[in-house]
């Protein structure tokens, strides 16, 4: 399963400045907001647990929140997702899906692949 998302970094900032850490706790963990060098790499992990949602086919819902997803680097610096243990129970046992994020100029991009699909 694939999912793709597309956010526009301005709309992220102007939820940063209104709500600042408040918006933040909503959608990353603690790891994730330490180790987000700017704006851009805050609007592309948005982007990505946004991706990971559709790969599973739900979306961001009480099935899956944006909590329930964790964007990691590999020793290399490749992205991934974690699952929770929800989440893994929820979706048959995923536990790990591929991810490749971008950000340029106005936009962030990821796209999520998840193999072998979901059970759910």
């Amino acid at each position: 399963m694939l999912g793709i998302d597309l956010v526009k970094i301005a709309r992220i900032q102007k939820a940063v400045d209104r709500h600042g850490e408040l918006f933040l706790k909503k959608f990353l963990d603690e790891d994730e907001i330490e180790n987000s060098k700017n704006i851009s790499s805050i609007a592309a992990k948005w982007a990505a647990k946004e991706a990971v949602s559709k790969a599973l086919g739900c979306g961001i819902s009480a099935k899956l929140g944006f909590l329930d997803i964790k964007i990691r680097k590999s020793e290399v610096g490749a992205p991934f997702a974690l699952l929770s243990d929800k989440a893994t129970e929820e979706f048959g046992g995923i536990q790990r899906v591929h991810l490749s994020i971008t950000h340029d100029g106005d936009y962030a991009v990821a796209a999520a692949f998840i193999y072998p699909p979901p059970t759910n």
